[in-house]
């Protein structure tokens, strides 16, 4: 019994020095892959970068307009691509956020200018002058770039040293760390309020003038107010707060808790607009349908003053039925002047509004010219042929540039799926091409 012993401790032994192994190698061999992920990434993002500066340059030299669309688009890609290579180095607990904001900087840039037609509207000055301090700066990241990269294959450095040294905050030297952090210091005087205008894609968008008529109430009218929207007893306290100065729109903020009931809700100084509000309750079981939320919402956005609305999405989650709702004037959709209504399921209540992009949008759709020169039939034929078309009608959108175009939103189907197409009624630019939902989406259905 005692040699029997033994051999089972000995085997025991030997199997837990050949497990122990087996895991040894698995997790190095875990490592070794990590590692490998990270120079892949790093390497590539060299090459991109390099790759970025050439076209920039390239595109400083060119004078054809035609041939700068492609270049441009290029561009854009290729940061796309970069960006993706920040993304998979181990630089969670080191401020890379300038560099990142640099690509797509550029990546918004690219696109935008490539997009525009540059033959009718060519670069101007200031474009320009932005292409060279975009060409320059991405050389200072290239050098540096090279530099790291000369120091990793020379001296054999390991990303997996610079995650340790990151999250245990080691001192010394770190020649990643230290280059990193140097391209960053570069990126961020790049990113200045300077450039900040000719990045964005809709620039005067936050200049925005937005026009509310009606009076200003004050504190005691917005109360008033609240109490009886939502059919408050007189002895429930409110908490109100007024927006500070720089807020685009003036308004209150409106608090209270009944015990089973709490609310939040965003009143408008001017004319004591709904803009928003929240109702947090327990949601029992489904009673009603969702096409009778739907009625239950649409009623709600005329009682408050949302006359002019269509509903044109709408999902369910568990007990709840969000709605989506658009202005239509004259027989056009304005999908920027949007508005959400949830309802609660179970016994048909409003329990949560987002009006803003409404109140925003349709303040200035009056002072917008939009272009309407192709008939409803001539649209059709900017159509891929093998769409059928089933319905047509029109509608206001925001194009890739964050503009407000009049479109023709054309229903069609091909190979059993539904599609929405958007024809510009200006100049037949096929703006958005989407597919369709077949059927109501339900979340949290088991």
């Amino acid at each position: 019994m005692r040699w029997v012993l033994y051999i089972v401790l000995l085997v025991g032994f030997i199997g837990s020095i050949i497990y122990g192994y087996q895991e040894h190698q698995e997790k190095n061999a875990i490592l070794i892959q990590a590692e490998n992920n990270y120079q892949r990434s790093f390497h590539d993002l060299t090459y991109r970068i390099d790759l970025l500066n050439e076209k920039i340059g390239t595109v400083l030299a060119m004078n054809t307009p035609e041939n700068l669309s492609p270049q441009l688009t290029e561009i854009w890609k290729i940061s796309a691509e970069a960006q993706a290579d920040v993304g998979q180095l181990p630089l969670t607990l080191l401020p890379f956020n300038k560099t990142e904001e640099f690509l797509t900087n550029i990546g918004e840039f690219s696109y935008r200018v490539a997009v525009r037609g540059l033959e009718e509207e060519p670069l101007n000055q200031d474009e320009k002058e932005l292409l060279n301090q975009l060409y320059q700066n991405s050389t200072e990241i290239k050098r540096e770039l090279r530099s790291v990269q000369h120091e990793v294959l020379d001296e054999g450095l390991r990303w997996m040293d610079v995650e340790v040294a990151l999250a245990t905050n080691e001192p010394g030297d770190n020649t990643i760390i230290d280059g990193l952090q140097t391209i960053e210091k570069n990126s961020e005087q790049f990113n200045t309020s300077e450039n900040e205008g000719a990045f964005t894609l809709n620039s005067d968008a936050g200049e925005k003038e937005i026009k509310l008529t009606g009076k200003n109430y004050n504190e005691q009218e917005i109360e008033d107010f609240v109490h009886k929207r939502f059919e408050l007893d007189g002895d429930i306290e409110l908490q109100v707060t007024e927006t500070g100065e720089g807020s685009d729109i003036p308004m209150y903020n409106v608090s209270f808790d009944t015990g089973e009931l709490h609310g939040y809700a965003e009143v408008t100084k001017q004319g004591a607009n709904m803009v928003s509000y929240m109702l947090t309750r327990d949601v029992g079981e489904k009673k009603i349908s969702l096409n009778d939320g739907m009625k239950q919402a649409k009623e709600l956005l005329n009682d408050i003053g949302y006359e002019q609305v269509e509903m044109v999405e709408s999902s369910q989650y568990e007990s709840v039925g969000v709605f989506r709702f658009v202005k239509v004037e004259d027989d056009v959709y304005y999908y920027p002047d949007s508005l959400q209504v949830k309802v609660a399921l179970d016994n048909g209540d409003i329990i949560g509004l987002t009006a803003r992009d409404y109140i925003i949008n349709s303040s200035s759709d009056e002072e917008t010219d939009f272009q309407d020169n192709l008939s409803e039939e001539e649209a059709k034929t900017y159509v891929n042929p093998n769409i059928e078309v089933k319905q047509t009608r029109k509608a206001v959108i925001e194009n890739d540039l964050g503009e407000k175009v009049l479109c023709y939103e054309i229903f069609g189907t091909m190979n059993d799926q539904t599609y929405r197409v958007y024809i510009n009624a200006n100049d037949g630019f096929e703006e958005k091409v989407e597919k369709l939902q077949q059927s109501e989406q339900i979340y949290g259905m088991s």
